[in-house]
C-alpha cells in the first residue's frame, strides 16, 4: 500500500518544517506547496498557522487558500489545522483588539484567554470525546501547547475535545467530517503527538 500523500499548505506561515517532518516520519509522503492542483489531488491537506490570526488570514487569502479549503471539504477531502489553523476555521478571531474574518467552517469567535498566565505555554491534559478518531489509544496524554488565544465554543454538529488554562476551558481540538483540527501542537508533542498524525493518516 502507498504512503498517503499529505500538502502541508504554503503561505508564508512561520516554522512549518517541524509539521513536514513529523509528518514524515508517521509515513506520509509531503509536499510543502500551495499549488492548487497539488492541494486539490492530495490525499490530506495541513494548514498550520503560526501568529497573529489576522495575518494567518492575510496569508491564506493571498495564497487562494479559503477557496481550496472550501473546495476540499465540499468533496469530502481531509483537512487538518494546527494551532492557528484551527483558529480560523472559526468565523471570526478578536486578536489585539483587531477583528478578523475567519474560514468559517464553523460559528464561532476565538478570544484571548482568561488566566493569569499567557500565553499558555506548555503540556496539558486534553478531554475528548468518546470514539474519536484523533485521540483513538491516546485518550489520557497530554499535549504541548503555544497560544494567548482560543475558541470556547463550537457549534453543536462538531465533535469537541476540551482543555483547560486558568479560568478558560477552551476547544483543545475539533473533529467534523472531513475537517479536523488542533489547538495545540501535535509536531511537538511527543510520542502523543506522533499518534495522533498517525491517526489522522489512518483517515485519509
Amino acid at each position: 500500500m502507498s504512503a498517503p500523500r499529505v500538502v502541508v499548505l504554503d503561505y508564508g506561515s512561520g516554522n512549518v518544517r517541524s509539521a513536514v517532518r513529523a509528518l514524515e516520519r508517521v509515513g506520509a509522503e509531503v509536499d510543502l506547496t500551495a499549488d492548487p492542483g497539488a492541494v486539490m489531488v492530495a490525499d490530506g491537506l495541513v494548514v498550520p498557522g503560526v501568529g497573529a490570526f489576522s495575518s494567518v488570514m492575510a496569508g491564506l487569502r493571498a495564497a487562494g487558500a479559503p477557496r481550496l479549503v472550501d473546495r476540499r471539504l465540499a468533496g469530502g477531502l481531509p483537512v487538518l489545522g494546527i494551532c492557528v489553523g484551527l483558529q480560523v476555521m472559526f468565523t471570526r478571531g478578536e486578536e489585539h483588539g483587531q477583528p478578523a474574518d475567519g474560514l468559517d467552517q464553523w460559528s464561532g469567535v476565538v478570544e484571548r484567554l482568561d488566566a493569569p498566565v499567557v500565553p499558555h505555554m506548555g503540556w496539558s491534559t486534553v478531554e475528548p470525546p468518546a470514539g474519536s478518531a484523533l485521540f483513538a489509544g491516546i485518550e489520557h496524554e497530554r499535549f504541548y501547547f503555544v497560544h494567548s488565544y482560543a475558541a470556547r465554543s463550537a457549534p453543536d454538529f462538531v465533535e469537541v475535545t476540551w482543555a483547560e488554562h486558568g479560568q478558560t476551558r477552551f476547544v483543545a481540538a475539533a473533529e467534523n467530517g472531513p475537517l479536523r483540527a488542533t489547538q495545540f501542537h501535535p509536531e511537538k508533542s511527543g510520542d502523543a503527538g506522533a499518534e495522533l498524525l498517525r491517526n489522522w493518516l489512518g483517515t485519509l
